[in-house]
């Protein structure tokens, strides 16, 4: 019997079936890669520094729960986390206010210099200018009185609010003008439009946007480092970790490293949980009318 011309199909319900079953491995497996290296350090924080650097096991052979009292008082993390939550929190809701307000204005105002205001903020989204510009801001603020406190700090890193407003203005498309013609109608000014109309139905953008900001603030190194060498009480948690990395006797000392970045990743955590159902509803762009 011949059959080499026979055609094999599968049928739509078993081609579905292994579609998902390759998508979900694909997913499983860039998320076993992604953990990895957390659950590396979170497993790191409870072992000795002998056997950490040693590298025989992965699992720890003694669960040494006293690695996260000394990385507690070694970091001082309770004044820097105080330090932290400032400038996470005041460059949060500073971002929040510049970004909405300029991607407002942007989206409903027709002015000279617009795309090119947008092309200016696009360019520092994929030119990295780091330490170029550390000594002019450094300077400026020498200049304003704030180089000794974490203002400076806070005014530099809400300037750099291109992310945020980039996610607030495309969320602006989905909001008609027409809500906005309607309520001046009604007696609005254009700033009354923007707080009391346009800005309460930017609560899920804002969320995401705020959670971007805070991020980028609680993770910052560089710019809490060079305001806060003068006066080391108003460090943050990252430069304070930095400290953990030599002890006694200039050892390194990187499981007390490791037990201090699994409590730094906590608030985070937190925040992510207050914020995480704002990530589905800044996708809908839905407007309740």
């Amino acid at each position: 019997m011949n059959r080499t011309n026979a055609n094999f199909t599968f049928s739509p319900r078993l081609a579905r079936w292994i579609g998902k079953t390759v998508l979900w491995l694909f997913l499983l497996t860039v998320a076993a890669l992604l953990l990895f290296p957390i659950v590396l350090v979170l497993l790191g924080s409870f072992k000795t520094n002998q056997e950490l650097t040693s590298g025989a096991t992965i699992w720890p052979k003694v669960w040494n729960f006293s690695n996260y009292a000394q990385a507690w008082e070694g970091a001082n993390f309770s004044r820097f986390t105080l330090n932290s939550i400032f400038v996470s929190v005041t460059t949060t809701i500073g971002t929040l206010i510049v970004a909405s307000m300029s991607a407002y204005a942007v989206n409903r105002v027709h002015f000279i210099g617009k795309k090119l205001y947008t092309l200016l903020m696009a360019s520092t989204l994929f030119i990295s200018i780091g330490a170029v510009v550390l000594r002019p801001q450094f300077d400026l603020m020498v200049m304003l009185g704030l180089n000794k406190t974490l203002w400076g700090v806070v005014i530099i890193l809400v300037s750099a609010h291109a992310t945020c407003y980039f996610i607030l203005i495309g969320f602006f498309e989905s909001i008609p003008k027409d809500l906005d013609e309607a309520a001046m109608i009604d007696g609005c000014n254009f700033y009354s439009v923007y707080w009391r109309i346009v800005l309460p139905l930017l609560r899920p953008a804002l969320a995401v946007a705020g959670l971007s900001a805070f991020q980028g603030s609680w993770n910052e190194y560089i710019l809490p480092l060079v305001f806060t060498m003068s006066n080391p009480e108003l460090q943050t948690l990252p430069v304070g970790l930095a400290n953990l990395r030599y002890g006694i006797g200039a050892a390194a000392e990187i499981q007390l490293m490791m037990a201090g970045a699994c409590l730094s990743i906590l608030p985070l955590l937190v925040v992510y949980v207050f914020a995480n159902k704002s990530f589905m509803q800044v996708t809908l762009g839905a407007v309740k009318g």
